[in-house]
């Protein structure tokens, strides 16, 4: 069973930028579509981003259109979320969600996700 482990957070000024990893403990990804979710405090856990196995289909929430970037290396079993021009809205802990084993299509869909890693903490301050 893979298991998502995250890294990269940090504390950031405001219009910095930072790169999320994800990487497979325990297994691979490589045939999963991979989703990147946040949750602030106090609030609900939202879609951030995801990508297909093939990396033809992407989405992104409109809030971060333009300025978060998702990528994925198979070889390499890594996927990654450039975000640039960060903002303090964008304070929250960011997790990594893996679809089942041959599940490639990317969805924006929480409840499609059946691994998550503990998630990595991003502070965007003002």
């Amino acid at each position: 069973q893979v298991q998502p482990v995250e890294s990269g957070g940090g504390l950031v000024q405001a219009g910095g930028s930072l790169r999320l990893s994800c990487a497979a403990s325990g297994g691979t990804f490589s045939t999963s579509a991979v989703g990147w979710f946040r949750q602030a405090p106090e609030k609900e856990r939202e879609f951030v981003a995801s990508i297909s196995w093939s990396k033809v289909a992407i989405y992104y929430v409109d809030s971060v259109k333009g300025r978060f970037f998702v990528s994925r290396d198979n070889a390499k079993n890594m996927v990654y979320l450039q975000m640039n021009s960060l903002k303090p809205e964008d304070t929250a802990v960011y997790y990594c969600a893996v679809r089942k084993k041959f599940q490639p299509m990317a969805t924006m869909t929480s409840r499609d996700y059946d691994y998550w890693g503990q998630g990595t903490p991003v502070t965007v301050s003002s």
